[in-house]
């Protein structure tokens, strides 16, 4: 496989996270990054500079201690606007900026944003280059097929791209419509890898050594991007480069193993956040990270505390103990 790399920046193997918007936090990629992921992205930055001050985008815009590059994605629909927060974010140490075509969610593409600005190919390329022209350091996109299935424009988008001096393409391969229904289609990803000579990246559905093989020789695709397949399982990233280098499975974390980086993960996110928020935040990974272990009744019952510290002394009584 041809080695990958975005901008000036050489990226180590083409097992990558995904941007997901309350999942991939400065904890979450820390941790998948020890754990093998090659590249991991910000969770999405509204280009509303005037949002600065909440407490929301400054953990968002948190990277301390982070490996670089530091890549940074920023939503928006005005180009003039996407160009001040790619500069702004430069300013503030992001080595990447991911202009954000992709998300599907209402709430974003009413504003015209994420993956609705499909529907303005002359509105793409005018951010795209705006973006590119405001700073010093690669821009890359991420995109869907389309907004719908009768409008599925990527081709068009991932040349729009190029031209505009986009230094890579992250495609999730379903439309708008299709929010995260339905399964990904990777045939026109392949299409558009072919119709351009930047790195292009798949994304959707990847979530076994065996589906990220058959998706990167379907498509030709330089690299993919792990999304909800990580969630609970940081470990898929190490699991699928094992996979793609020897053609064999690497062993499973032990449930001791499981437990340990979750107590862990919990514990930075108490510290990222402080004790009240992080406490509420670790719920959901907690669950991903207990789903398919064989619990002891009562055990659930960590899903209704809210404290802190003895958030930490349950799952050191009631798991670790168990598991070993």
């Amino acid at each position: 496989m041809n080695t990958l790399a975005i901008g000036p920046y050489t990226i180590e193997h083409p097992v990558m996270l995904a941007p997901m918007a309350g999942v991939t936090d400065r904890p979450f990629r820390q941790m998948c990054r020890q754990l093998g992921a090659s590249f991991v992205v910000s969770e999405m930055l509204s280009c509303d500079l005037s949002l600065l001050k909440t407490a929301k985008t400054q953990f968002r815009m948190n990277h301390d201690g982070e490996p670089g590059p530091i890549a940074v994605q920023i939503a928006g629909a005005e180009p003039e606007a996407l160009a001040e927060a790619a500069r702004f974010n430069e300013e503030n140490g992001a080595q990447i900026i991911d202009i954000n075509m992709g998300c599907p969610q209402k709430k974003v593409a009413k504003k015209k944003c994420g993956s609705a600005l499909m529907a303005y190919p002359d509105l793409v390329a005018e951010i795209c280059q705006a973006a590119v022209n405001a700073v010093d350091v690669p821009v890359t996109l991420k995109t869907r097929l389309g907004v719908d299935s009768d409008n599925q424009n990527i081709i068009q988008i991932a040349q729009i791209a190029e031209q505009a001096g986009i230094q890579a393409l992250f495609i999730h391969g379903r439309t708008k419509a299709q929010k995260f229904q339905g399964s990904a289609d990777f045939k026109l990803i392949k299409q558009a890898k072919a119709a351009i000579s930047i790195p292009v990246i798949a994304n959707g559905d990847i979530n076994t050594p065996e589906k990220a093989q058959t998706v990167l020789e379907e498509t030709g695709c330089d690299g993919i991007m792990i999304g909800r397949a990580a969630q609970g399982n940081p470990w898929i990233f190490k699991q699928i480069h094992h996979y793609l280098n020897t053609g064999t499975h690497c062993a499973k974390p032990t449930d001791q193993e499981i437990v340990e980086v979750m107590y862990q993960h919990v514990k930075n996110l108490h510290d990222f956040y402080g004790e009240f928020t992080g406490c509420r935040m670790a719920r959901k990974h907690i669950k991903w990270f207990l789903k398919g272990m064989q619990l002891a009744p009562g055990t659930r019952q960590i899903m209704k505390i809210d404290q802190a510290a003895e958030q930490l002394q349950f799952i050191q009584h009631h798991f670790m103990q168990k598991v070993a």
